[in-house]
């Protein structure tokens, strides 16, 4: 992976867009972990063979559950250069307020797309997830890299 970024430079990217496509790549990569954890704990809650509670509610803490895994792995390893000048606890507690706060608009978008593409467009639940997932990721890399880890 290191050769493609080196690669970039050397083709006359600037580093600082360089790191930037790092940075969102591996934001990609947790976020795809993350749509697992979405994914498994909504089937869990709303699917009626399961819990069968109701989907808005059901989404928002599948998605909270994605959010706290995700928190933890971005501040590891996608921002950990940002957060190395706080490692304090209360550095990260502020982190992962922001962390959330930022999710948490994420998740209310997620929400109304989901429903909208379920209720409206009649599209499958999981195939709705996925995209409501991949539009919002886009919103939250934006957010937590000028607001979130700086």
């Amino acid at each position: 992976m290191n050769a493609i970024w080196k690669s970039l430079e050397r083709k006359g990217i600037r580093p600082s867009w360089v790191l930037m496509l790092k940075r969102y790549f591996r934001f990609g990569v947790v976020g795809a972990s993350g749509i697992g954890v979405d994914m498994a704990a909504l089937f869990v809650l709303a699917d009626p063979r399961m819990l069968g509670l109701n989907l808005s509610l059901s989404k928002a803490l599948a998605a909270e559950f994605a959010i706290i895994g995700n928190f933890i792995w971005n501040e590891l390893w996608t921002f950990r250069d940002l957060a190395i000048g706080d490692s304090s606890w209360r550095g990260r507690a502020t982190r992962f307020g922001k962390f959330n706060l930022i999710c948490l608009a994420g998740i209310g978008f997620s929400v109304l797309l989901l429903t909208v593409q379920t209720r409206c467009l009649q599209m499958n639940m999981y195939l709705g997830n996925l995209v409501a997932i991949l539009v919002v990721s886009v919103w939250n890399f934006g957010m937590n890299l000028k607001w979130g880890w700086t």
